[in-house]
């Protein structure tokens, strides 16, 4: 499915309504140039699993923010040039039971957790305040899935 936002306020929401659809044990991949905002549709999904000052984890790679269940946000953009199995190292498939993940740039990386995640591109439309926002639900879990 696809979705066109136009301000931040609007990529806030569509998180918010992607957040309330998620429990523990969901990964969200993003995708997206520098500046499409992953970061702010990620603070919408945290804030409506009750999760608040969400910031990118870029030079840290991952941020836990404790709850229920836990929302791990991670930006592995600096494991690009590593490899899949640094991502494992990091142990992250111990908190999935009790947790939702957001992986920024985690194509790559995703197989190590899961064969089951919501996969969202978002791009800069000509129209620099638009972003499109193409979203696929990969597995079992999200057959069902609609905003």
């Amino acid at each position: 499915m696809k979705r066109i936002t136009d301000s931040v306020a609007s990529m806030l929401q569509l998180g918010n309504q992607i957040g309330q659809q998620l429990k523990s044990g969901d990964l969200v991949v993003l995708t997206g140039e520098l500046g499409a905002g992953k970061t702010v549709l990620t603070q919408g999904i945290a804030a409506a699993l009750g999760v608040e000052n969400v910031t990118s984890p870029t030079f840290v790679i991952s941020r836990i923010h404790k709850g229920k269940p836990n929302f791990i946000h991670i930006d592995a953009y600096r494991l690009l040039d590593v490899g899949v199995n640094a991502f494992a190292d990091l142990d992250f498939e111990s908190y999935l039971p009790n947790s939702v993940f957001v992986i920024e740039w985690g194509k790559d990386f995703i197989s190590a957790l899961s064969d089951q995640y919501l996969d969202i591109k978002i791009s800069i439309t000509e129209n620099e305040e638009e972003r499109e926002i193409e979203i696929t639900g990969v597995g079992q879990r999200w057959q069902d899935f609609k905003l």
